[in-house]
């Protein structure tokens, strides 16, 4: 479903299927913007976050991660900022509310 959200518009996107795919992804590649689950097969996105902080130390490169969550309560919003996440959305996906995170760190997409 996201795929299709992004490609209408024009917002080129990789997809992991996993926490442990998410974390390989952005040590090979500089994401802007990763939209990390909360929860994943084989490492869930709290501890995906962690792993790419700890890399991030070394590139000096620091990627937007953005936690998703079909739970709304703001102790999972906390429990993503103490993970290493810099925001929150809740699910369903919205475009426009990704939108205006980013913009708020000043990422145009």
């Amino acid at each position: 479903m996201m795929y299709y959200t992004f490609k209408k518009y024009g917002i080129e996107a990789d997809f992991a299927d996993d926490g442990l795919q998410a974390d390989k992804m952005a040590r090979a590649e500089t994401y802007d913007i990763i939209l990390m689950d909360i929860i994943m097969p084989n490492m869930d996105g709290y501890q995906a976050t962690q792993y790419i902080r700890e890399a991030e130390k070394q590139t000096k490169h620091h990627a937007l991660i953005i936690g998703l969550s079909g739970n709304v309560y703001d102790s999972e919003r906390e429990k993503c900022l103490k993970a290493g996440m810099d925001d929150f959305m809740t699910k369903p996906f919205n475009i426009e509310s990704l939108r205006s995170i980013a913009k708020s760190y000043m990422i145009k997409i």
